[in-house]
């Protein structure tokens, strides 16, 4: 998929999860708006994997599993948070998703504030 393709797929999902967040607003756990999520996603028949379990590899040996919120079309790596804010610790999760999975962009979604907090985070 080429940047643009790209850049489209990724304002999609945070228009889906905006109206998501318009709609329920700040104050519910992870997994309300991860359902509310899935049903978007179904809706616009958007290509995605829920929880993938992604391998952690260290030179020729498998270290173990890590699960990831939503892989979108095989190339958006999109996690989710209600937190009170998106700190360090949830860039360098999402960078270590990043590089264990090769892919180039991934988004992080905070739902726990008044506007929905997103951020970006390129590998």
């Amino acid at each position: 998929m080429n940047k643009k393709a790209i850049d489209e797929l990724s304002n999609k999902i945070i228009g889906i999860a905006i109206e998501i967040h318009k709609t329920l607003g700040p104050g519910f756990v992870e997994k309300i708006y991860e359902k509310a999520l899935i049903y978007e996603f179904q809706k616009r028949k958007l290509e995605f994997t829920n929880q993938k379990v992604i391998r952690v590899r260290y030179k020729e040996i498998e270290l173990g599993d890590q699960r990831i919120d939503f892989l979108i079309k095989s190339e958006i790596i999109l996690e989710l948070k209600a937190v009170s804010k998106i700190d360090e610790l949830h860039i360098a999760q999402m960078l270590s998703y990043l590089k264990a999975t090769n892919k180039k962009l991934g988004l992080i979604l905070n739902f726990a504030k008044p506007t929905l907090e997103i951020k970006r985070v390129i590998n």
